[in-house]
C-alpha cells in the first residue's frame, strides 16, 4: 500500500472492480424512497454547490458538492435514512406497505391505537441519533441515544432538543453500539442502527436505502445541466452512505459507472485494512479510533456497504485529519465567483483530498491512477455542517490542524 511521503497518507486501489451489485441501491428504489422524503413536512431539495471558479483553478472540468448541512433543518443528511428506517419499522408493525404510506400517515391516532408508543433507540456520534431523535418526535415516538465517549457538547444537545434520553458513555463507537443494542433487548426497545452484523441486516439496510434520496437528487440535477460525474469521492465511517451511493451510481451509469474513491481517517479507516488485507472479507480496526472527523469514527465496517464498495470502488485512502481542516477553510473561503459551503469535520474531507490531488506534486502518481484529468467532473457530499461549532470556528478562523503542504 503506497505511502505518500511527507504526508499522513496511505492509499490502496482496487485490483478487482466489477460484478453485481444489489437492487436495494437501484436508481429504481432511489426513486421511491425521493418519493417517500418529499411527503415528509420541509422537505426541500438540498443545493448542488457548482464550485467553478475553483476547478478552473484546480484545473479539472467540474467540482460540485452537495450540500446536506440544508437538510430538514437538522445541519446533516442522516435523517433521510433515520426517517425512512423508522417509517420502514413502523409500517411493518402495523401492516402497511410503505410505498402506499406517506409520512404524515403514520402520525395518525390510528397508529397509536394500534401499537402503541415505540422506544426507538441508536448509538451515534452525533448525526445519526439526532436523525432518529427528530424522527421520534416528529412521529410522535419516543428514542433513546446512546453517544461515545467525549462527543461535542453541542451534538449532544442536538440531540436532547428534540427530546430524546441521550446516554453518554465511556466507550468507542462500536462499544456503543453493543451497549444499546444489549439494553434494547433487555428493554424490549427497538434498534435503528446505522450499521449491520450478522443476523441484523433489514434496519440498516432501510437506512442506507433512505440515502439514496442524496445521491439521486445531485444526479438528477446534474442530469439537468447535461453533466455525468466521472469521479466521487464518498467519506466513510461503516460505509453505509458510502455504499448506498455507489451502489446507485454502478446502477444508474453501468459501464460509465464513475470513478469512486473512498476516504477514511487514519485511526478508522476500517474499509481501507479490508481492501488492504485483499481477501474480500469486512476487517475491523481497534483502539480509540481518535479523528476530528467524529461522524467517520467507526472501527467495524457494515459488511452490506462493503460488500457494495468492494465491487465498485477504485481507490481507498486513509489520512489525517489535517485533509479535512483544509476542504473545511477551503469551502468556507470560496474564490470569487463560488458560494460559500459551511462543512463539518466529516463533511469537508473529500474536498480536502481533491486540493491533494490537484495541486500537491507528491500526488501526481495517485492522479494519474484515477485519471484525473482536465475534463474530469468530481462530485463530493457534504454530509453535515458546521455540528461542531467551537471546533469548526477553531479550524476555519485560527487554523487548528494546519495544512501540511510541502
Amino acid at each position: 500500500m503506497p505511502e505518500i511521503s511527507g504526508f499522513e497518507f496511505e492509499y490502496v486501489m482496487n485490483p478487482d472492480v466489477g460484478g453485481d451489485t444489489p437492487e436495494a441501491f437501484s436508481a429504481a428504489k432511489a426513486r421511491q424512497v425521493h418519493r417517500f422524503h418529499r411527503d415528509i413536512p420541509g422537505y426541500t431539495e438540498t443545493p448542488l454547490a457548482g464550485l467553478i471558479s475553483l476547478s478552473s483553478a484546480w484545473g479539472v472540468g467540474g467540482v460540485f458538492v452537495k450540500d446536506e448541512s440544508q437538510r430538514f433543518g437538522l445541519n446533516a443528511f442522516k435523517a433521510l435514512g433515520g426517517s425512512y428506517a423508522v417509517a420502514r419499522l413502523l409500517c411493518e408493525k402495523l401492516d402497511w406497505d410503505i410505498a402506499k404510506t406517506g409520512f404524515n400517515r403514520l402520525r395518525d391516532p390510528e397508529v397509536f391505537a394500534k401499537i402503541g408508543r415505540v422506544t426507538l433507540t441508536t448509538a451515534t456520534d452525533g448525526n445519526h441519533g439526532r436523525g432518529i431523535a427528530w424522527a421520534a418526535a416528529t412521529l410522535g415516538q419516543q428514542a433513546v441515544i446512546f453517544m461515545p465517549k467525549n462527543p461535542a457538547p453541542a451534538r449532544v444537545e442536538a440531540i436532547r432538543a428534540h427530546g430524546a434520553r441521550v446516554e453518554v458513555t465511556d466507550l468507542n463507537y462500536d462499544d456503543a453500539v453493543r451497549l444499546a443494542c444489549q439494553t434494547a433487548e433487555r428493554e424490549g426497545w427497538e434498534v435503528v442502527q446505522d450499521t449491520a452484523w450478522e443476523g441484523y441486516t433489514k434496519v440498516p439496510t432501510w437506512i442506507m436505502q433512505g440515502y439514496l434520496t442524496m445521491v439521486h437528487e445531485a444526479v438528477e440535477r446534474l442530469d439537468a445541466y447535461g453533466i455525468r460525474p466521472t469521479h466521487v469521492f464518498l467519506q466513510a465511517g461503516v460505509g453505509a452512505m458510502a455504499g448506498a451511493v455507489a451502489g446507485y451510481l454502478a446502477d444508474r451509469f453501468g459501464e460509465r459507472a464513475p470513478t469512486i474513491v473512498v476516504v477514511e481517517p487514519t485511526n478508522a479507516a476500517c474499509l481501507y485494512a479490508s481492501m488492504a488485507a485483499g481477501d474480500g472479507k469486512p476487517h475491523a480496526v481497534t483502539g480509540e479510533l481518535k479523528t476530528i472527523m467524529a461522524g467517520l469514527a467507526c472501527g467495524e465496517p457494515n459488511p452490506i456497504g462493503w460488500d457494495v464498495l468492494k465491487a465498485t470502488a477504485q481507490c481507498f485512502v486513509r489520512c489525517g485529519d489535517f485533509v479535512a481542516a483544509d476542504g473545511i477553510r477551503i469551502l468556507a473561503n470560496p474564490i470569487v465567483g463560488d458560494p460559500a459551503v459551511e462543512a463539518g469535520e466529516s463533511g469537508s474531507v473529500g474536498v480536502g483530498l481533491l486540493h491533494l490531488l490537484a495541486n500537491m506534486p507528491a500526488f501526481v502518481d495517485l492522479k494519474t491512477e484515477l485519471g484525473l484529468t482536465s475534463r474530469s467532473v468530481v462530485l463530493c457530499f457534504n454530509t453535515e455542517g458546521a455540528t461542531d461549532p467551537v471546533n469548526y470556528r477553531d479550524i476555519a478562523w485560527f487554523g487548528k490542524y494546519p495544512s501540511k503542504i510541502i
